[in-house]
């Protein structure tokens, strides 16, 4: 199960992560060039990417993907982000706050407002929840509380990355929200770890994040230790993560994030399912739906110990063979 990703999206930033490669430190804000391209790109085009990423997310073992929208940042482009993720995703998730786009430098209540007033009611049918970035260079902590109840009283669920780059209130206002999950969790209090640890909101680790942008790496024996529910997600984004590697995440979770492999494949499998609340996959138990993979490896510990190795062999979900070697 893969519970957190950005599909709908034009353009390259190669450019941009070699620089990270050579030093050069990641800010929020480097989705710009990234918006610039998905305002152009047309549907199709965009569809064509969602096809091709999901493609590379089966072939590696996901069969279930959540799709976050936040590369067109207006009414129009929002709204089909939201359209494409919901027919090639299994969960839309509108993430308009993104950051502020271009056009709104210093203005970043001017666009919450639009995303309050226009872009979440453009978007509701769609959406399966709302999200936000409070970080510094994106949304402070009343403006993310400003859009993320909104988008509850829409009817949305809630979700919200928080402490990314930074401490913030963004982890703490999600569990008061009663958010799903929280996204990245890099840089956590011990008031933010115990408001998780009383709460059913997942903390979604993102380590491919964080390995291709050098940041902290989340503590997630810190998390683990204090009962909180830890998932693990790819992240896949054109800027911070172009990643579509489970086996990858899992083995980053291992080596980096401190997780046994049993762990980490609860986290990638089971854990993204709670982020997603989805008590019907994640798990091969009696009720559940007949997802599952099968490894070309004598246990799930390969994937920890074999990092790059294409392991997986069949890809089934809903009783269906997706992929096969």
């Amino acid at each position: 199960v893969e519970s957190h990703s950005h599909l709908v999206f034009a353009g390259d930033r190669a450019g941009e992560f070699a620089a990270r490669m050579a030093g050069l430190p990641y800010a929020a804000g480097g989705i710009k060039t990234t918006i610039a391209a998905t305002r152009a790109a047309s549907d199709e085009e965009l569809a064509a990417g969602v096809d091709r990423l999901v493609g590379e997310y089966r072939r590696q073992g996901t069969t279930t993907i959540e799709c976050k929208s936040g590369y067109g940042q207006t009414v129009l482009d929002e709204a089909r982000s939201v359209r494409i993720a919901r027919c090639h995703a299994d969960d839309s998730t509108l993430l308009a706050a993104h950051v502020p786009p271009p056009e709104y430098a210093g203005r970043a209540d001017d666009y919450v407002r639009l995303v309050i007033d226009e872009i979440i009611p453009a978007c509701v049918a769609e959406a399966s929840c709302i999200d936000a970035f409070c970080e510094v260079g994106a949304f402070d902590g009343e403006q993310t509380r400003a859009v993320l109840e909104a988008g509850r009283r829409a009817g949305l669920g809630v979700r919200v990355h928080a402490n990314q780059l930074t401490a913030g209130p963004g982890i703490r206002l999600g569990v008061e929200l009663g958010a799903a999950s929280v996204d990245h969790c890099c840089h956590l209090t011990d008031a933010d770890l115990d408001a998780l640890a009383a709460s059913a909101t997942v903390a979604t680790l993102l380590p491919a994040a964080d390995f291709s942008t050098r940041n902290a790496y989340p503590d997630a024996r810190r998390l683990l230790d204090a009962g909180v529910t830890v998932a693990l997600g790819a992240d896949c984004n054109p800027g911070t993560s172009y990643t579509t590697s489970l086996p990858f995440v899992i083995a980053l979770a291992v080596r980096e994030l401190r997780m046994t492999p049993a762990e980490a494949v609860w986290s990638a499998t089971a854990g993204g399912a709670r982020a997603l609340r989805r008590p019907d996959v994640g798990v091969l138990s009696a009720g559940a739906r007949g997802y599952l993979v099968v490894l070309d490896a004598p246990s799930y510990i390969h994937l920890a110990y074999r990092p790059g190795v294409p392991l997986v062999r069949t890809v089934v979900k809903g009783g269906q063979v997706l992929s096969a070697a």
